[in-house]
């Protein structure tokens, strides 16, 4: 249920599934929000984790928060308006697939570089819409609720100072047109010796708008020395 979803509870099921294939220390892989989980499970793991790799990562603090919510809010201008009118109406609040893929193709619109890697994300965020029903989007958006209330919504939320602690090899991926400005490059320079990659002409689906570069990072990170 979606209540009984916590932060905890979401580090605790990534260690259970490690366990459960009889995994020692793995790679770590975390993208956007899933940043925010891999460094959670990485500060409570860490003999657990060989390698993170964080991926256009979301701000773990609120004044990086705020800047990438200013530089979101530029890039939507009016359009901002119509999103607040779709998240208002009762289909989009029962889960109706439809209102909510509408919703997020304003809401991802300033997220990509590319017209044609934007279609491409929305073709796939639709079908998944139409897939989970109204049941399980109404599901997830408690979920997701619950969990931007452990974080995002906490005074002065500020993971930084922890990740100095933090000795994992770490690759952090970010990219030039990513409205998250700032998140990567600060997350970089919080936790010791990680490695930032700005990638450019690029947003906030690296995986899907620079895989030839995304593929080339991983590899030199990889073959790097371990010190």
């Amino acid at each position: 249920q979606p209540e009984e979803v916590t932060l905890a509870s979401d580090v605790d099921d990534i260690d259970r599934v490690r366990r459960h294939y009889g995994f020692g220390a793995v790679v770590l892989l975390g993208h956007s929000w899933g940043a925010v989980l891999a460094l959670e499970y990485a500060l409570r793991h860490p003999a657990q984790v060989s390698h993170l790799i964080l991926m256009n990562p979301v701000p773990v603090s609120a004044s990086d928060l705020a800047a990438a919510r200013k530089v979101y809010l530029a890039r939507l201008g009016d359009e901002m308006d119509r999103q607040r009118a779709i998240v208002a109406t009762a289909a989009y609040q029962a889960g109706d697939p439809e209102s909510v893929a509408a919703r997020y193709r304003i809401h991802f619109k300033p997220s990509l570089k590319h017209p044609e890697d934007y279609e491409k994300m929305m073709a796939r965020m639709r079908a998944g819409f139409l897939s989970q029903g109204k049941d399980g989007i109404v599901k997830a958006q408690a979920v997701e609720d619950q969990l931007m209330r452990e974080t995002w919504d906490v005074a002065g939320y500020d993971l930084l100072p922890k990740l100095a602690g933090l000795a994992v090899p770490t690759l952090v991926i970010a990219g030039d047109h990513d409205f998250m400005v700032g998140a990567g490059e600060h997350i970089a320079g919080a936790i010791p010796r990680a490695e930032l990659v700005t990638i450019k002409d690029c947003g906030h689906f690296a995986f899907l708008e620079c895989a030839g570069e995304v593929r080339s990072a991983l590899k030199r990170f990889f073959g790097r020395p371990r010190q």
